[in-house]
């Protein structure tokens, strides 16, 4: 496998790191902003949260806060620890260690994973293996890298399609695997966290199942640069043509990206630019709205939808990552005139419209992980106030009780019942991270996993 030296990735995939250097990080409009007091602010509205997680669903899941009770995604007596798992590197973070320590208490005592259920290999990687592996690599307790190892071991006949493609599912105790039908997100998101676990075991079976993987889909590509919406991993052929940056292929362009900067992996440097040039050329639009990127055949490149929602917000954090800032200043103008046009983001919206498609809010965090990168790299305080503005609308509009809630619809507030796991893996974490002074977590010697599990370079 070949390799470049980490210099040579910095000059190859992130120019806008070198280019850009360090600088001041106070202004008069940072000051005027009150950073220190927002971070406060978003600490104790996560503190709030884990509390009320503790109280009402605590050994479960996830906490549904409006009825005050649990939700275990795999049924009674099944849980996974979800919560406790993705939250634990937050709490850290955050200074919250007499909860951080209640969290990893819960889970070396209770987490087991010879379990008898078919799990989504996507969610249990980037939620428990990635939740795992930055635990350890944050507090060096060695049992929690034994659990990710257990783990890690328990998915890897996922692997067992004739293509290398993982199934969808997989039996934890048994290790039989179901769903051929996946996509190029579930496939190609796994090799940080099962490289990592490969790097920090010392077992190289991790890498190279999860490279394989990610590397059959980029090989599967059209003519034209660009990946479908759905494959089957026993035949290798797309059963969906539908190419965009949204669900079900966002993180593979994500995790191209993150594989070249972590490991210094020279295919995943090659694989990730010619990927985003395609989707550059094929999917980028220029609408009266703003800028964007829509749907298009994969083979024809003929637009297919003008759609464009919360989880396609984590694009101007690949692109600023990738080195491309004017895009990704550009992206992240349009993600917010999304936010902004009911007070919080919608599923999806049709740019050309600018009509909401589908009105849930799921208390999703990609458009902070991008205010977060960019502000990392260019000190702009108007990514401070995009923050700010993210802040509030939570706090207005998805406020249950002491935690927060999911919305059925934007433009009423409707509410939901759910506080995902991710919500304090990510969404809290990244608006804290923004505000943060920049030595809570050196930006530049971790890579976060898309659960937004920040996960160190291992050489």
């Amino acid at each position: 496998m070949r390799r470049l030296p980490p210099i040579a990735i910095a000059l190859v995939l992130v120019p806008a790191v070198v280019a850009l250097g360090p600088k001041k990080e106070s202004g008069p409009a940072e000051a005027a902003l009150d950073r220190k007091g927002l971070a406060a602010r978003v600490r104790e509205e996560t503190l709030s949260a884990w509390r009320a997680y503790e109280a009402d669903a605590w050994g479960h899941d996830e906490l549904k806060p409006v009825s005050k009770t649990a939700k275990d995604w795999y049924g009674a007596g099944q849980s996974l620890l979800m919560t406790p798992v993705d939250s634990l590197d937050t709490l850290l973070l955050m200074g919250l260690n007499e909860q951080a320590e209640r969290a990893k208490s819960v889970i070396l005592e209770k987490l087991s994973f010879d379990r008898d259920i078919f799990v989504k290999n996507f969610e249990i990687t980037i939620r428990l293996l990635g939740g795992l592996l930055s635990g350890y690599q944050m507090t060096g307790d060695e049992r929690l890298l034994r659990l990710a190892d257990d783990l890690g071991t328990r998915l890897l006949p996922v692997f067992g399609s004739p293509t290398g493609m993982p199934y969808v599912y997989v039996n934890l105790k048994t290790g039989k695997t179901k769903d051929p039908k996946s996509n190029p997100a579930e496939i190609g998101t796994l090799i940080l966290e099962f490289g990592t676990l490969s790097k920090l075991t010392g077992k190289p079976v991790y890498f190279e199942k999860a490279k394989k993987a990610l590397a059959a889909v980029y090989e599967r590509h059209s003519k034209i640069g660009l990946v479908g919406e759905e494959i089957d991993v026993e035949t290798g052929q797309w059963t969906n043509r539908a190419s965009h940056i949204g669900g079900a292929i966002d993180s593979y362009y994500e995790y191209l990206v993150k594989c070249a900067v972590l490991f210094g992996d020279a295919d995943c440097v090659n694989m990730s630019r010619e990927s985003i040039k395609g989707v550059n050329e094929r999917l980028a639009e220029e609408a009266p709205s703003g800028f964007w990127y829509g749907q298009a055949d994969m083979e024809t490149g003929v637009r297919t939808a003008s759609e464009f929602g919360a989880l396609h917000a984590f694009f101007p954090a690949v692109l600023a990552l990738s080195g491309d800032l004017p895009r990704a200043k550009r992206l992240q103008d349009s993600c917010f005139k999304m936010w902004n046009l009911h007070g919080i983001e919608p599923e999806v919206l049709d740019y050309r419209t600018m009509k909401v498609v589908s009105p849930g809010y799921q208390l999703r965090p990609e458009i902070m992980e991008s205010a977060y990168y960019l502000y990392r790299y260019t000190k702009d305080p108007r990514y401070l106030e995009m923050g700010r503005t993210f802040l509030e609308g939570l706090e207005k509009h998805c406020r249950a009780g002491s935690a927060f809630t999911t919305l059925k619809d934007v433009t009423t507030k409707e509410k939901g019942d759910l506080m995902p796991s991710y919500f304090l893996a990510e969404t809290m974490k990244y608006l804290y991270l923004l505000f943060a002074p920049e030595q809570t977590l050196d930006f530049r010697s971790v890579v976060f996993n898309t659960e937004a599990h920040p996960l160190r370079r291992v050489r």
